[in-house]
């Protein structure tokens, strides 16, 4: 992975993350969407402007790779460059849940 990948991606947006980790398995923005919803009971709403902007940009830059069209809509799947960047971004994630959770063994919420 080059440097200009690791700067731009991580740490990742929220968007950035629920895309990669959506297309996981191949999926259309719409797809995309309803799975964030989903994943988050509905706390972070994809807007199509953000979706689609990140997805161009995503592609562009080899994270992810279109697959074909269904209905007029574009399928994209993660690519192996996506997956190295969303195991980073998930790895520093657990890194700080844990922090926090050692932070704040002895503390109530």
């Amino acid at each position: 992975m080059d440097g200009h990948i690791r700067k731009v991606y991580v740490p990742m947006t929220e968007t950035g993350f629920y895309i990669l980790l959506c297309l996981r398995k191949e999926a259309h923005g719409y797809g995309i969407v309803k799975k964030t919803e989903e994943l988050t009971g509905g706390e972070i709403l994809l807007s199509p402007g953000t979706l689609y902007g990140s997805l161009s940009k995503m592609e562009k830059d080899g994270l992810i790779r279109f697959v074909r069209e269904e209905e007029k809509r574009k399928v994209y799947v993660i690519t192996e460059l996506g997956l190295q960047v969303l195991e980073l971004e998930m790895k520093r994630i657990r890194r700080l849940y844990c922090s926090m959770m050692e932070a704040t063994e002895d503390e109530r919420y």
